[in-house]
Order: structure tokens, then C-alpha cells, then sequence
């Protein structure tokens, strides 16, 4: 029987709190930055190419003219785009194996503060310098790319090595709010400083990060035995530490069958040092690890593309402002946080995650059918935004975050523990592949084909979520028949 909300948070002390909320702002901030290049796209647009209002006509020395017209503009946007995210899961990749061998403090550190760095060199110094040079803003950002790929796996390890598997859900459906939530943050940033112009919204952004970094090095606990406790009950930990539980995934059908005693380590038995690291093919072949990493890449590329491509719809199709285009945007954002909370505390209580995905992404593909159809009126496309975050952003935060530990904590890994942060970067690392390619097939068929056939994209990419996650969808459901029978046998 599922504890309560109460129950399971009961066990948690404030060296929890402080983990928790470090490990959230430092994401928020991240995202906030990210979010920033999205939202002064228009303004971007404008500058690289010919203004009306200063009068300019396109010649090939002009400065800042880097493009003719704003359709080669978008399109170079739209690659800066995938040359960000193509980056950023390579360094997924590399950066999960290296979280798992060395202090989750300091990379995260480096992520956060390094990315801050580029930033500003990218949309702050460049604009000051007067530096307008395609080959510049694309090297800077796949050096960006690579250093905010630190910053995610370091986070789930962190939050994995403090928060088990009983309530994890829900934990970590409020925790992963963190992406929106610096989304609309970064929206806030943006619309509030953009009338001085898009370099200031990344200065901004750039700083809060850079700041948010020092404090995560010399405030953050990576783990419990940081700061010596132990595995005992009397420390109050003992969820923590031992997280027997959490090395079973909710994906396994057996674990209502067979309970795993564990026995007390006897005084003589010295217990390793440090846990083994596991190798990258491992980490691939977990079970579960690939369908939910290609699940992830179907559904990262929709929630991406809302991300970096929201603002500049509504600016354009519906001839809003940028500023309000920005504010607006914030409610698919709002709906994921809901959706990420709810879901998450749901999949807990059933005990299993993959059902709860597949409803929530077959009404997301109907909620993207409305939001095509959103007439021009702005209460309106906030509340089919709001409904199409919830389905959305919801599935997209528990795959990357509750799920992602789930895989890195499951039975097969007892005796080589350390694979948290391998795993989360397969998983977000083949997510932003797909999310990479997503970009520039946006820019492309929304140049020749229209919006329309941008959202029809989007539902077909939906069901191919659906459609990997099903072994595991049917596994889970079989697993919930037999225990239902099981019950009736008994009563």
C-alpha cells in the first residue's frame, strides 16, 4: 500500500531542503539563460538583418547585416538551434560518465559557471564589440552546448543520492518543475530589460548564473557521507542511505512478488570505499534504459520545440508583441509544472510510471490538435497552452528526472551503484539528438509547408513516444492485472 504524501515526507531532514533547492535554482538559472535566446529571437532577427527603421539597405559590408532577408535569419536561428542541442547531448554523453567518477560539486560547478561565461560572450560582448560573425556565434555555442551538459546529470545523481524510490515521483515530479520554472523566469528576465536591448536580457541571465554557481560550490552536499552519516536507522537517514527500495525500478513487474529482505552488515564485513562506476555499454544496456531513451527523444523534440520556437509562433502567426508573446509563453510552462507534480504523485501511488505516460501523451495528442486550432485571442491560447504543457511538459519531466533515477537505481546495478548520472545523460543525451534534429526540421517545414504542418509533425512525433514506451506499457499493465487477480484470490 502507497504511504502517504505525509508519511514519506516525514522521513526527509533539512539537509534534504537545502539539497533539494540548490540542485533546483541552479537549474532554474540555467534554464533561464537558455530560455533567454529564445525569447529575444525577433529582436535577434532584426538586428542580423536590414531595419526599415534605420533606413539601411543590405550591402555585404555592412556590420550587422549578416543576412539579407529575415527568412535566411530564421533559418540560421533554427541551426543555432540543433548546433546547440547537438552539442549539448554529446556532452550528455561525456558528461554522465564523468559525474559518476568525479565530485558532482565541481562539475556542476564548471557547467554552471563556464555556460555563464559563454553567454555573455554570446549575446553581451559580441553586441558591445560590435562582433557579428556566423562562425563566431556558432563555435560559441557549441561550447555552450557542451558546458550545460554538465549541469543535468550532476542535479538527478545528486537529488538520486538523497531521495529514494518511495515517493520519488512526486519528489521529483516538483523538483523537475525546475526547467519551467526557469523558463518563466528567463521569459520574465527577458520582456522586462528587452526595450534596452536582447544584450542586457543576457547579461542578466549570465550573471544570476554565474552567481548561482559559486554559491552551488560552496554550499551543495552531493551526498550523505559528506558530512558522515550513515546507512544506520538511528541517524534518520536510513531512507536515504540504504534506499533498498530504490534499486528496484517501478518498470519491473516481479517486484510485488518477492520481497528482498535485507539483512544488517555484520561489523566485520568492511564495506567498499567507493561504489564501482559502470561503463557507458552498461549503462545502454540496463533494462528499460533505450525505449525510454528513444521515447524521450520523440517527446524532447515537442517540448523543445515549444521552448525555443513558442514565442517566435505566437509573434508571428498571431502579430503580437514580443514582450507579450514572451509572457504568454509562460503558460505551456505553468502546465508542465502542474503536469510533472501531478503525474508524478499519480505513477506513485499506481506504483507504476509507463501507464500514466502513455494517457497523459494520447491526450496530449489531441490537446496539440486544439492548440493548432487557438483562435487570435490570448485568454484563450493561454488556456490550450496550459492544457497542452500539462500533457506534455508532465511526461517530459518525469522521463528526465523520476524515471531517469529509477533506471540508474534498479536491481541489476546492485554491487556497481554509481551509474546515476550515466544513465540520466543516455537518456537526456538521446532526447536532445532528437530535439536537435527537431529544430531545424521546424525552421524547414514551417518555411515551406506552414504551422499547420509543424503541429501534424508534433503529433506524429507524440505517438512515437507512445509507441516505444509500449513493451514497458504492457509489461507494467500485465503486472497490474496479476496483482489485481492475486487480491481477489485472497479475498
Amino acid at each position: 500500500m502507497p504511504p502517504s504524501c505525509c508519511g514519506y515526507l516525514s522521513q526527509y531532514t533539512h539537509h534534504h531542503l537545502v539539497v533539494f533547492l540548490l540542485t533546483f535554482f541552479s537549474y532554474v538559472l540555467l534554464h533561464a539563460s537558455r530560455k533567454t535566446f529564445s525569447n529575444v529571437k525577433v529582436s535577434i532577427s532584426a538586428q542580423w538583418t536590414p531595419s526599415v527603421q534605420n533606413g539601411s539597405a543590405f550591402s555585404p559590408g555592412e556590420v550587422n547585416c549578416m543576412f539579407s532577408d529575415d527568412k535566411n535569419a530564421t533559418l540560421f536561428l533554427g541551426a543555432l538551434d540543433s548546433i546547440f542541442l547537438f552539442s549539448y547531448a554529446v556532452g550528455l554523453y561525456l558528461s554522465g560518465v564523468v559525474g559518476d567518477r568525479f565530485n558532482l560539486r565541481y562539475v556542476l560547478c564548471f557547467g554552471l559557471c563556464g555556460s555563464a561565461v559563454v553567454e555573455f560572450m554570446f549575446g553581451t560582448l559580441t553586441e558591445w564589440l560590435h562582433i557579428y560573425n556566423v562562425y563566431v556565434y556558432c563555435i560559441l555555442w557549441v561550447v555552450n552546448g557542451l558546458l550545460q551538459s554538465a549541469v543535468w546529470p550532476s542535479v538527478v545523481a545528486v537529488m538520486g543520492n538523497w531521495f529514494g524510490k518511495q515517493g520519488r515521483g512526486f519528489v521529483f515530479g516538483l523538483w523537475s518543475a525546475c526547467a519551467s520554472v526557469g523558463n518563466i523566469l528567463g521569459a520574465f528576465l527577458a520582456s522586462s530589460v528587452l526595450k534596452y536591448g536582447y544584450e542586457y536580457a543576457f547579461l542578466v541571465t549570465s550573471v544570476m548564473q554565474f552567481a548561482g554557481g559559486v554559491v552551488v560550490f560552496f554550499g551543495l552536499l552531493t551526498s550523505p557521507k559528506e558530512i558522515g552519516l550513515s546507512s544506520d536507522s538511528e541517524t534518520g537517514l536510513s531512507a536515504v542511505a540504504t534506499d533498498s527500495d530504490s534499486h528496484r525500478p517501478l518498470m519491473s513487474d516481479e517486484e510485488e512478488e518477492q520481497e528482498v529482505e535485507v539483512e544488517p552488515q555484520e561489523e566485520d564485513e568492511p564495506l567498499p570505499a567507493t561504489p564501482r562506476a559502470i561503463t557507458f555499454c552498461q549503462a545502454f544496456c540496463l533494462p528499460g534504459v533505450l525505449p525510454y531513451s528513444l521515447a524521450y527523444a520523440c517527446l524532447k523534440l515537442v517540448n523543445y520545440s515549444f521552448f525555443f520556437w513558442l514565442p517566435f509562433y505566437l509573434s508571428n502567426n498571431f502579430g503580437w508583441k514580443e514582450a507579450e508573446a514572451d509572457r504568454l509563453s509562460v503558460w505551456y510552462d505553468v502546465g508542465g509544472i502542474l503536469g510533472g507534480t501531478v503525474q508524478g504523485l499519480i505513477s506513485d501511488f499506481m506504483g507504476k510510471r509507463a501507464p500514466v505516460l502513455a494517457i497523459s501523451l494520447a491526450l496530449a495528442m489531441g490537446a496539440l490538435v486544439g492548440y493548432s486550432n487557438s483562435p487570435n485571442d490570448q485568454v484563450i491560447n493561454a488556456a490550450l497552452l496550459s492544457a497542452t504543457g500539462f500533457f506534455i511538459g508532465g511526461p517530459s519531466n518525469m522521463i528526465s528526472s523520476a524515471i531517469s533515477a529509477d533506471l540508474g537505481r534498479q536491481e541489476a546495478l546492485r554491487g556497481s551503484q554509481q551509474a546515476l548520472a550515466t544513465v540520466t545523460g543516455i537518456v537526456d543525451g538521446t532526447g536532445s539528438i532528437g530535439a536537435a534534429f527537431g529544430q531545424y526540421l521546424v525552421s524547414l517545414i514551417e518555411g515551406r509547408l506552414g504551422w499547420m504542418c509543424v503541429f501534424y509533425f508534433f503529433i506524429l512525433m507524440t505517438g512515437g513516444s507512445i509507441l516505444f514506451i509500449s513493451p514497458l506499457l504492457f509489461k507494467e499493465v500485465r503486472a497490474m492485472w496479476r496483482d489485481r487477480q492475486a487480491l481477489r484470490r485472497q479475498l
